[in-house]
């Protein structure tokens, strides 16, 4: 899978210490070689929750057939 910037990303994983679930989805804003990607994750009024360095294993592109939804968040 390669990555580009802006594409819309789904995090496989949970990271609490950011205040993110599996499934939270995120863009990404920066490209690392070998498999690195920058990815930030906003809240509905657009406020950064997290920017995160992570392995492009991490994250999957959002597939058109998925439908968005929305969860409270606590701040970390």
């Amino acid at each position: 899978m390669r990555l580009s910037l802006l594409d819309t990303v789904v995090l496989r994983c949970d990271l609490p210490e950011h205040g993110l679930r599996q499934g939270d989805i995120g863009a990404v804003v920066e490209v690392y070689e070998p498999d690195g990607v920058e990815v930030e994750f906003v809240t509905g009024s657009g406020r950064t929750q997290a920017l995160v360095t992570l392995n492009e294993a991490d994250v999957r592109p959002l597939a058109d057939s998925e439908m968005l939804t929305a969860r409270s968040v606590v701040a970390a």
